[in-house]
C-alpha cells in the first residue's frame, strides 16, 4: 500500500491536468453566457427547481448571474495559468456547486462530475510547476507529485464508467428503444442525421456504450491496450460531443487520459523543457493517517450512492428516486401531462391552475413527468396563496407518465394534498403511484 500511494512519480500529468482543466470551465462558464444558457434558465424563469432543501440558493437578481458565470470562467483562467491556485479552485468549487443546485431543470451528470474533480483538485499540488505560483515563489516549485494523486483520479473514474455501463444492463436498453428515442431528434443533423435512424447504427451503439464504459479503465491501464484504448477514447467522446453536443464532458473525459500513459511521456510531449524525475522512491507523509480517511469516506459514499435506488421502494425509472448523483446517462426519455387543482380549505372552493403561466417551456416538460417538481410546484402554490391570506391544498389531477416511448400511466395520486405532504429525501413517497412493474 506504501509503494502504491506514496511512490514520488513526475508530476507532469497532474501539471497539464490542470491547465485542460482550467481551459475547459472557462469555456463552460464563458460559453454558457454566449449560447444563453444563462439567460433561458436562471434569469428568464420566475423561479428555478433547486434541490430541495437547498431554498436559499437562488439566482442573482437582474443579470448577476451573468457576472456569476463570467467570474467562474475566469477563475478557470486562474487555475489554468496557476494564478493564487488553491484559493481559485476552492471559489470555483463552491460557486459551481452553488449553482448546480439552485436549478435542475437543466441536469447534466457532467455538472455533479465537475463538482467531485474540482473538490478533488483542491487538495492536489496542481501550481507547483508551470504557475504563475511557482514561478513568483520558488519555493513552491517541485517536478514530483505523490502517486495517490494518480490513483484518486482513475478510482473516480473507474466508479464512473463501471455505473454508467451496468445501469444500462436493462430491457430498454439491451432492445435498443431509448437509443431510436434518443436518436429521432438528430435526423435533422448533416450527412449523419439518416445514418442515425438505422436500427443497426442503434445496436452498435447500444453494445459499444456497454462494452466501452466496463472496459476502458482497466484498457487504458494496461500498457498493451492503452494506445488502442485512447484511440477508442477519441472516437467515443468526439461522437458524443458531435451527436449529444453535451458541452466539455467529452473533451474533459479526454484530458483525464494523461493520468493513464507514464509520467515521462507525458512530460516529454507536454513539458520538453521541464527537470525530469526519475527517482521513485518511497516518502510516507505525516500526513497518511488523513489520507487513509479522507479516501476511505470519500470513496465509500462514491459506491453507496448508486447503489441507493434499489434501497427504494419500486422502479428507480418510474419514481426517479436516487436516479440523480448515480451515473445512469441517457437511460430514459420521460414524457408527461399533469394539471393542478387547488382547493380553498375555507370556502371549499377550488379551481385549475395554468402552470404554463409560471414556467418557461423546458420548465413545463420536467414538472409534467418529475415527482420533486411536481411536489415543489404544489409547495410554491401553497406559498402564492398564503401570501393571499388563504389556505389552500393543492392536487396533482390528471397526471400521466410515460417512460421510454411507452404508453401513458397514471403517475400521481390524485387524492394527495401535495401541498401539505412532506418530501422524503432518502425513502419512497407514497403518492408516487406504482409502477407496472411493482
Amino acid at each position: 500500500m506504501k509503494r502504491l500511494l506514496f511512490t514520488k512519480i513526475d508530476n507532469s500529468p497532474l501539471i497539464i491536468f490542470r491547465i485542460f482543466f482550467g481551459i475547459l470551465v472557462s469555456l463552460e462558464c464563458y460559453g454558457a453566457i454566449l449560447t444563453g444558457w444563462v439567460r433561458r434558465t436562471l434569469i428568464e424563469p420566475q423561479f428555478t427547481f433547486n434541490f430541495i432543501g437547498c431554498d436559499w440558493l437562488q439566482p442573482l437578481p437582474g443579470y448577476g448571474m451573468y457576472c456569476y458565470f463570467f467570474l467562474m470562467g475566469t477563475l478557470g483562467v486562474f487555475i489554468a495559468l496557476g494564478f493564487k491556485y488553491r484559493y481559485s479552485i476552492i471559489s470555483f468549487t463552491l460557486l459551481w456547486t452553488g449553482v448546480y443546485l439552485m436549478q435542475k431543470t437543466s441536469y447534466n451528470n457532467h455538472y455533479y462530475l465537475l463538482i467531485l474533480i474540482s473538490g478533488i483538485m483542491c487538495f492536489l499540488p496542481a501550481s507547483r510547476n508551470y504557475s504563475w505560483d511557482a514561478t513568483r515563489n520558488p519555493v513552491l516549485k517541485a517536478d514530483s507529485m505523490y502517486n495517490y494523486v494518480k490513483w484518486v483520479i482513475v478510482l473516480q473514474l473507474l466508479i464512473v464508467y463501471t455505473y454508467a455501463s451496468v445501469a444500462k444492463i436493462y430491457a430498454d436498453w439491451l432492445d435498443f428503444g431509448i437509443i431510436k428515442i434518443l436518436m429521432l431528434n438528430k435526423a435533422s443533423y448533416p450527412i449523419i442525421g439518416e445514418i442515425l435512424q438505422a436500427t443497426w447504427v442503434h445496436k452498435i451503439i447500444g453494445f459499444f456504450g456497454i462494452f466501452f464504459d466496463l472496459l476502458i479503465i482497466p484498457a487504458l491501464l494496461w500498457k498493451p491496450t492503452r494506445k488502442w484504448a485512447f484511440f477508442a477514447s477519441i472516437f467515443f467522446h468526439l461522437f458524443n460531443s458531435i451527436v449529444f453536443q453535451i458541452g466539455i464532458f467529452p473533451y474533459l473525459s479526454l484530458a483525464f487520459t494523461v493520468f493513464f500513459f507514464e509520467p515521462e511521456t507525458i512530460r516529454k510531449i507536454f513539458f520538453k523543457k521541464k527537470v525530469p524525475y526519475v527517482l521513485k522512491n518511497i516518502e510516507v507523509p505525516k500526513y497518511k493517517y488523513a489520507v487513509y480517511t479522507l479516501a476511505g469516506v470519500y470513496f465509500t459514499i462514491q459506491l453507496l450512492l448508486p447503489v441507493r435506488h434499489h434501497f427504494i421502494e419500486d422502479d428507480v425509472l418510474w419514481t426517479e428516486e436516487g436516479h440523480r448523483l448515480s451515473w445512469r446517462m441517457m437511460l430514459r426519455s420521460r414524457g408527461g401531462k399533469i394539471a393542478f387543482t387547488v382547493v380553498d380549505k375555507k370556502l371549499g372552493t377550488s379551481e385549475i391552475i395554468d402552470h404554463k403561466k409560471y414556467l418557461t417551456k423546458k420548465q413545463q416538460q420536467r414538472i409534467a413527468s418529475y415527482p420533486d417538481f411536481i411536489w415543489q410546484f404544489a409547495q410554491r402554490l401553497k406559498k402564492e396563496y398564503a401570501e393571499k391570506g388563504q389556505e389552500v391544498a393543492v392536487y396533482a389531477t390528471n397526471s400521466k407518465v410515460s417512460i421510454n416511448g411507452k404508453p401513458y400511466r397514471a403517475f400521481i395520486d390524485p387524492k394527495v394534498d401535495l401541498a401539505n405532504v412532506k418530501w422524503d429525501y432518502f425513502w419512497h413517497n407514497d403518492w408516487i403511484l406504482p409502477s407496472e412493474n411493482r
